[in-house]
């Protein structure tokens, strides 16, 4: 079994990675990236949901990080990842790895942090 500062050491790097690729994602979604662009016209919904997501993207990057808020932060990530899996697999085609990956560490930050059931 894992020492607890292998535990909370392991957890600090997770939630750095998620940090620096939503970040990164979500800035490129905001400066109109060729690739991000689009990858949201082939999505077929407008550019309004690049800005969106981005959004969602760095605010739920940053709750990471707050005390008491981070399984929100990751919950939200979470489900964009999976959101980003399904347009992956219906519209974009088959560069989901990535999405698959972080949505499954966003779920282990969710299920580390989040709240325990009444």
């Amino acid at each position: 079994t894992m020492s607890p500062s292998t535990k909370k050491y392991g957890l600090i790097a997770i939630k750095t990675l998620l940090t620096v690729a939503f970040v990164a994602a979500g800035t490129a979604k905001f400066a109109g990236v060729e690739m991000m662009v689009g990858t949201f016209d082939a999505i077929g919904w407008g550019q309004w949901f690049r800005y969106l997501t981005g959004s969602i993207e760095i605010v739920s990057a940053v709750l990471l990080w707050v005390r008491g808020r981070e399984w929100i932060g990751a919950g939200l990530l979470t489900s964009t990842m999976g959101a980003a899996v399904l347009f992956h697999i219906l519209v974009l085609g088959p560069t989901l790895v990535p999405a698959v990956i972080l949505g499954i560490l966003s779920a282990f930050v969710f299920m580390t942090h989040r709240p325990a059931l009444a």
